[in-house]
């Protein structure tokens, strides 16, 4: 199996502060990453896989039924997890990562939807993902899911990828081949000089394409992606196929 190199990636935010509002009524009373599928948390999918990697602190960012998620948490003991409070003021994935920037050290790290969730089949995708990892040729990696291939996921794809395994958006065409799978290893300089406040990650993405600089690994498996309640039942149907 390879090795990450010592360049490698050791922390992550997960981004959990969102609102969850297409999985009403259900985040009505939680948080979305409290919500199971197949009896596991997806914040806990989430924090198995960053483990799994070598990943060893963690970054959850907080917002939406805070109190319930702290204390979730609380129960673990890998990998080692730090709370970004964002109780004051909901920053959406660009501001809540600027925020957490000084828990996430001067190195590359990773960023992960709460509700990120795939099969694995093979050496697992988020190892896959950090020995990849080229910064002299990156400023973002982000792991990628077919759009042929991916579960409950209703759009027409988000990039086009080059040879070499440079992202460009789908922009104005119809469809894109691939989607993102919600986990990315993000340069800290790409978060120096952006907005104050709330706005979105794809101000990062969009300054690594500028540089032709965004890559993509493609997920090898199956990404399932949970974003309704009716998706539950769906994501838990493959996973219970995925074991048999």
């Amino acid at each position: 199996m390879s090795q990450p190199s010592e360049r490698a990636p050791r922390t992550a935010i997960i981004l959990a502060a969102g609102l969850g509002k297409r999985m009403l009524p259900i985040t009505s009373t939680m948080p979305k990453p409290l919500v199971k599928v197949a009896g596991e948390t997806l914040i806990d999918f989430a924090l198995n896989r960053l483990d799994e990697a070598g990943i060893e602190q963690v970054v959850v960012n907080a917002h939406h039924f805070a109190d319930m998620l702290e204390a979730h948490l609380k129960s673990r003991t890998r990998p080692r997890i730090v709370i970004s409070d964002e109780r004051d003021e909901l920053l959406e994935t660009g501001g809540g990562v600027k925020k957490a920037l000084p828990l996430l050290g001067n190195g590359p790290f990773i960023t992960f939807n709460s509700d990120s969730l795939w099969i694995e089949a093979g050496e697992p995708n988020l190892r896959r993902l950090v020995t990849a990892w080229d910064p002299e040729r990156m400023d973002i990696l982000m792991l990628v899911a077919p759009l042929s291939t991916s579960i409950g996921y209703e759009g027409y794809g988000d990039f086009h990828q080059d040879p070499e395994g440079r992202l460009r958006r789908r922009g104005t065409d119809p469809s894109a081949s691939f989607v993102y799978a919600g986990v990315a290893i993000v340069k800290p300089e790409l978060v120096s000089g952006t907005p104050e406040g709330p706005f979105s990650a794809n101000a990062f993405y969009d300054r690594a394409i500028a540089k032709d600089r965004l890559y993509g690994l493609c997920l090898e498996g199956q990404w399932l992606h949970v974003g309704e309640p009716h998706a539950i039942a769906e994501a838990e149907k493959c996973l219970a196929a995925s074991k048999r």
